[in-house]
């Protein structure tokens, strides 16, 4: 197997679904380029000051959010059971979640320790079958090839975000994520869709709709 998890995962990420989610599809959504920008440096802007631990040395960390964050958080909590699944250490990530999300709509976070380490590339993946879910139910936004190279599948691909105050990606998203909480197996619909790591955001709906009628 060349994907070596930090930690081997003998039981699920997650556990049962929220009372209110059961039986809804899970949406699990990067953190860092496709909800928020951050950056030990202070850019022009920045909506968040977030100070952060890290190896005993305090550190300012200067957040930027994506444009419409908010209002696909709470579009989304409608249709899914939402989990944020970040690369980032815990210690930065849970203190943004908690000012982020301070309704926790997104009801579960997971961290570096819960993806593959992948050795001989450096890189973390985002392996979506420990998850304790159907695949068939599972969506992960993220704007890293690498996050989701294990089922590709199940990812809707989103362009990376840095600091464009006109960035419209998450509105564009919306309908998509939310006519897709509704199909029997998205895999059915995004496993056909990507090109060059890209979502072509109209067959994607169209497939959606053609599954739907």
């Amino acid at each position: 197997m060349p994907a070596q998890a930090s930690q081997l995962q003998l039981q699920p990420l997650l556990g049962e679904q929220p009372a209110d989610k059961k039986g809804k599809k899970t949406l699990v959504l990067d953190l860092d380029e496709t909800l928020v920008r951050s950056q030990f440096q202070a850019p022009p802007n920045y909506d968040l000051l977030l100070p952060v631990q890290l190896e005993n040395k305090k550190y300012n960390v200067y957040v930027q959010v994506r444009p419409g964050t908010d209002e696909f958080l709470n579009e989304m909590a409608k249709h899914f059971e939402i989990v944020v699944f970040t690369a980032s250490l815990s210690k930065y990530a849970n203190p943004l979640m908690d000012i982020l999300d301070p309704e926790r709509l997104c009801t579960a976070r997971l961290f570096r320790e819960h993806c593959n380490y992948l050795a001989d590339e450096k890189i973390y993946a985002k392996d979506m079958s420990f998850m304790g879910r159907r695949l068939e139910d599972i969506i992960l936004v993220d704007n890293s090839p690498n996050s989701y190279r294990p089922q590709p599948e199940n990812a809707v691909p989103i362009i990376s975000w840095y600091d464009d105050p006109d960035d419209r990606e998450l509105f564009r998203l919306t309908p998509l994520l939310r006519n897709l909480s509704k199909v029997p197996d998205v895999r059915a619909v995004l496993g056909r869709v990507h090109e060059n790591h890209l979502l072509d955001l109209e067959k994607a709906e169209r497939l959606t709709l053609s599954i739907l009628q």
